[in-house]
């Protein structure tokens, strides 16, 4: 499996975000894991990133209900924001969610795909070989 310098966990759980980090830091295939709470704490950081010209994060696993700016709204701001590697950035939402409303705005969001919660070994490795494949 390739290595990745950064992954951003967008998720207002912080059992989920130990678990996620416990899991990819398992898996040893990121360099590092930054966490945060909730879409507008994503964004804060991402602009941060930009201003202090570090490159983003290549994967943000991105939850969709969460408080003050949930993952649909995360997007939808994350389309203003301008840096160089963007394109490169894989953006997969995590989700409990069964709602076909829901399921319907992923499908329409651009994203690169979704994962049902919990991540596991499995479906994390095949984020990885399907986005981050070795040449």
């Amino acid at each position: 499996m390739k290595r990745i310098k950064s992954i951003l966990l967008v998720d207002d759980d912080s059992i989920n975000n130990f678990i996620n980090e416990k899991l990819i830091k398992r898996l040893n295939v990121a360099d590092e894991v930054k966490i945060v709470l909730n879409g507008e704490e994503a964004l804060n950081l991402l602009q941060e990133i930009i201003n202090s010209g570090q490159k983003c994060p290549e994967l943000i696993l991105l939850d969709i209900n969460m408080p003050v700016m949930d993952g649909f709204e995360f997007l939808e701001a994350y389309k203003s924001l301008d840096f160089p590697d963007k394109k490169s950035v894989v953006i997969v939402m995590l989700t409990t969610s069964t709602n076909p409303l829901d399921i319907k705005k992923l499908n329409d969001s651009g994203v690169f795909g979704y994962v049902n919660k919990p991540l596991t070994d499995e479906k994390f490795s095949s984020i990885l070989n399907e986005h981050f494949v070795t040449n």
